[in-house]
C-alpha cells in the first residue's frame, strides 16, 4: 500500500505542476498520468483489477440510476460520467446557439434597450453575464459577452478592459450559483446527489447577495471611467440586434431547446432525470435540428476539457483507492480541533487561495471525497462542507488572470483587442472584489448553518 501511495502522490503532484505551468496542453498531462495511475498505482502499487474497473466507472453508464432516478444518490468513486456527459452535452448546445447568433443577439439586445449608454451597458453586462452563466458555461459566456463588449468599445469610443473584467468576475460568481454554472458545482453536485435547487437555494443565495456589491463595487470604482463615454456618437450608425441572427428558424429552435434544458435542470430532483440525462437531450436536439451544420457545431466542441476531465478523475481516483484523501482529512480534522468553524473558514479561504493560483476543477474534485470524509468522522453536515467547497473554489478563482478559464479567456479576448491585461491591472480590480465576497459569503455561511 505504500508504494501504491507514493506513486498516487508523485503522480497527483506531476500533474498538478503540469497544468499549472501549461508546459504541456493539459489534456495531455491528465490522460497521460491517468495512464500511469492505472499501471503504477492500481498495478504495480495494490495489484488489483477491482480498483481499476471501480475507477474507471464503465457499468455505471449502463444502469438505469445513471439517466433516472427518483432519489438522489451519491455516485460510485472513479471517472465521473454524469459530469462528463452532462457537460459535453451542455457543450454541443451552446455551439447551436452560437452558431446561429443567439449571444451577439441578446448583447446588442441589451445595449439598445439603454440607449447605448455606457455606463448603463456596463452595469447590465455585469448582470447579464452573472445571469447567463448560471445556465450556460462561463467560458462560453465571456467568449461572446467579451468580443460584443470589445465590438461596442470600437464603435462607442471607451476603454473595454474594466467591463471585461468586471464581466469575468460576475461569470465566475454567477457560475456558483447553480449546479450547472461551473465545473467545481457541476463536480460536486453529480458526486454528491445535489440538485440545480439545492445550490440555488444555498450557493445562489450566497451569489445573489454577493451580486448586488459586487456591482456596487465596480460601479463606484469605474465610474469616472465611463461616465462620459459614448455621448458624441451617431446611434443611427450603430448595428441593429436583428442584424447579429444569421439563421431566423434555428435561433428559434436553439432558443426553445435551451429553454426546455433550463427547465428540465430546475426540475430534474422532482421528474428524477439525471444531468447526464438532459444534457445528452439538448445534444441530440441540438444535432437533429440542424442536419446541415452538424460538423460545423461538432468542429467547435471543446473535446480537450472533455478529455482533461477523464484523466483528471483516474487521478484523483488512485488517491482515493490509496488512502491519501481520508489522510488529509484527518489532517484537517487534526488542526480545527474539531471546531466546526474552524474547520469551515479552512475549506473556504483555502480552497478560495488555491483556486487563485491552480485550476479550481482539479482542487474540487481532489476534495470531495476529503470533505465526505470528514462528515464521516466529525458529524459535520456534508451539505455544509459541500457548500463551502463550491463557494471557495468558485470565487477565489476570480482572483487572478489564471484562476479560472473564464479569466483566460476574457483577457486574451482583450488582448487581441489591442488592450492587453497584465497580473498587476487585473489584480488591481478583481482581487479587493474578490476578498468582498469571500467575507460576505464566510459570514452567510456561519450564521446559516452553524
Amino acid at each position: 500500500m505504500l508504494l501504491a501511495q507514493i506513486f498516487a502522490v508523485a503522480i497527483f503532484c506531476i500533474m498538478f505542476f503540469l497544468v499549472i505551468t501549461e508546459v504541456i496542453e493539459r489534456h495531455y498531462t491528465t490522460l497521460a498520468c491517468g495512464l500511469l495511475t492505472l499501471i503504477l498505482v492500481f498495478g504495480v502499487g495494490l495489484h488489483s483489477w477491482d480498483a481499476i474497473v471501480e475507477t474507471l466507472n464503465f457499468h455505471s453508464i449502463f444502469t438505469l440510476d445513471f439517466w433516472w432516478a427518483k432519489e438522489a444518490h451519491e455516485s460510485t468513486s472513479g471517472v465521473n460520467w454524469a459530469t462528463i456527459i452532462f457537460i459535453a452535452g451542455m457543450m454541443i448546445m451552446v455551439e447551436g446557439m452560437a452558431r446561429v447568433g443567439f449571444f451577439r443577439w441578446l448583447c446588442m439586445l441589451l445595449a439598445k434597450t439603454v440607449k447605448y449608454k455606457v455606463l448603463p451597458i456596463f452595469v447590465t453586462f455585469m448582470v447579464m453575464s452573472a445571469v447567463l452563466a448560471m445556465f450556460i458555461d462561463s467560458i462560453t459566456v465571456i467568449l461572446f459577452l467579451a468580443a460584443v463588449t470589445v465590438e461596442l468599445s470600437q464603435l462607442l469610443k471607451f476603454n473595454p478592459v474594466a467591463m471585461i473584467l468586471a464581466e469575468v468576475f460576475c461569470a465566475n460568481l454567477g457560475g456558483s450559483a447553480t449546479m450547472c454554472g461551473d465545473p467545481p458545482n457541476i463536480i460536486i453536485g453529480t458526486a454528491l446527489g445535489y440538485s440545480f435547487s439545492d445550490f440555488l437555494m444555498n450557493t445562489g443565495a450566497i451569489a445573489a447577495i454577493g451580486l448586488v456589491f459586487t456591482v456596487v463595487y465596480f460601479f463606484l470604482v469605474c465610474k469616472k471611467d465611463y461616465k462620459d463615454a459614448g455621448k458624441d456618437v451617431d446611434l443611427s450608425t450603430l448595428p441593429t440586434p436583428k442584424s447579429a441572427i444569421v439563421d431566423k428558424t434555428g435561433f428559434a429552435i436553439s432558443t426553445v431547446i435551451f429553454l426546455l434544458s433550463v427547465v428540465l435542470l430546475v426540475t430534474h430532483s422532482a421528474t428524477g432525470l439525471s444531468v447526464a440525462f438532459i444534457g445528452t437531450l439538448a445534444a441530440v436536439l441540438t444535432v437533429i435540428t440542424a442536419p446541415k451544420h452538424i460538423l460545423e457545431i461538432m468542429k467547435h466542441v471543446d473535446y480537450k476539457t472533455v478529455l482533461f476531465f477523464i484523466g483528471l478523475f483516474i487521478v484523483v481516483g488512485g488517491l482515493e483507492q490509496t488512502g491519501i484523501l481520508e489522510l488529509i482529512a484527518g489532517f484537517i480534522e487534526t488542526i480545527s480541533g474539531g471546531n466546526m468553524f474552524v474547520m469551515i473558514g479552512i475549506i473556504i479561504w483555502v480552497s478560495a487561495i488555491a483556486s487563485a493560483f491552480i485550476d479550481n476543477i482539479p482542487f474540487a474534485a481532489t476534495m470531495i471525497p476529503v470533505i465526505q470524509s470528514l462528515a464521516v468522522t466529525t458529524g459535520m453536515p456534508l451539505t455544509t462542507l459541500a457548500w463551502s467547497l463550491a463557494v471557495g473554489t468558485d470565487i477565489g478563482g476570480s482572483a487572478t488572470p489564471i484562476g479560472a478559464s473564464a479569466n483566460v479567456v476574457g483577457t486574451s479576448v482583450a488582448a487581441k483587442a489591442g488592450h492587453p491585461i497584465g497580473w498587476g491591472k487585473y489584480c488591481k480590480l478583481c482581487v479587493p472584489a474578490t476578498v468582498i465576497v469571500m467575507l460576505i459569503s464566510t459570514i452567510f455561511i456561519f450564521v446559516r448553518y452553524l
